[in-house]
């Protein structure tokens, strides 16, 4: 599909001031809207979001790994913003995930890429590197466990637990979406601000996600990725990760406790652990260029 099928309301690279392609991109069971920049013969790098961002997550991060030469794809992701957004439950779980993410390289001609993601974005980057680590030059995990690890951890860990709390509320039906409709997502907003350290999200940028999290059937489809896991309880087929791994890890994150880092290179053959001490879970908003940095680290040590 061509640049002219992206909806004409979204919130794409030009209207944010971001030199970069937008594009609808047909990748299997659904279509998904893909932001893209830098040579198109350059080293691909995925970068996945999570809850409840969408390709604007990653907007700091695209202009300047173009510069430096990769070929950068930032989609959003299955239900969000302005890509497909199937109704059932079960189109959310995994394995149908992490079949978009291979098909993304598939339809953009990639044999394989760095593949970097933040939160869910995260998850399935995890997801993709056990199962099909042919695909994965490089895995870059910010403040999301390893699958296992944070199984481990829900098991046995009462504080843990304790923090993922509205992963329950999540299962109720209809009910988390009427909540955040009825108020205007701002629930979320606050979220953001309560739990990242002050100035990282401005009024610009809650503009922008509330336009994402408006369209219809995306903050279903954005609670229906946690109703998908729960019921699923999906177990990787091997817990060993042998793609060359950074886990990024900002310590004052609120959902995810510490020790989860730590727990996840464990499963690593060949790990990196870095923890910035000042960050929070939006460390890549909240420190861009440290971010940026390790990242490119870990690409260039892999191609060594």
């Amino acid at each position: 599909m061509s640049s002219t099928d992206v909806p004409a309301d979204g919130v794409t690279p030009e209207k944010v001031g971001v030199d970069a392609e937008s594009r609808m991109v047909d990748v299997g069971d659904v279509n998904l809207h893909v932001v893209l920049a830098g040579p198109e013969d350059g080293a691909p790098v995925v970068l996945l979001h999570g809850f409840p961002e969408f390709w604007y997550a990653w907007k700091e991060h695209v202009e300047p790994l173009a510069h430096e030469d990769y070929r950068v794809v930032v989609p959003d992701l299955r239900g969000y913003h302005l890509s497909d957004k199937p109704e059932s439950v079960s189109a959310y779980a995994p394995d149908e995930l992490a079949g978009d993410v291979l098909g993304l390289l598939d339809a953009l001609g990639h044999d394989d890429a760095h593949v970097v993601g933040h939160d869910w974005g995260g998850f399935l980057a995890w997801w993709v590197g056990l199962h099909r680590p042919e695909r994965v030059r490089t895995l870059s995990a910010l403040n999301i466990p390893h699958p296992t690890a944070f199984r481990q951890a829900i098991y046995h860990d009462w504080e843990q637990r304790f923090r993922s709390w509205y992963v329950l509320f999540f299962q109720l039906p209809r009910l988390p979406e009427a909540i955040a409709s009825a108020t205007d997502y701002r629930l979320l907003s606050d979220m953001m601000r309560r739990t990242s350290e002050p100035g990282t999200f401005n009024a610009a940028d809650f503009d922008c996600y509330r336009a994402a999290w408006r369209r219809p059937g995306a903050y279903r489809s954005m609670v229906n990725w946690y109703r998908a896991v729960v019921r699923a309880n999906p177990r990787p087929e091997t817990d060993r990760c042998d793609c060359p791994t950074l886990v990024l890890w900002g310590a004052k994150d609120d959902f995810l406790s510490r020790s989860l880092a730590l727990d996840s290179v464990q499963y690593c053959g060949t790990e990196h652990l870095v923890v910035l001490d000042d960050a929070t879970h939006w460390l890549h908003h909240e420190e861009p260029v440290r971010v940026r940095n390790e990242l490119t680290k870990h690409f260039e040590k892999a191609r060594e």
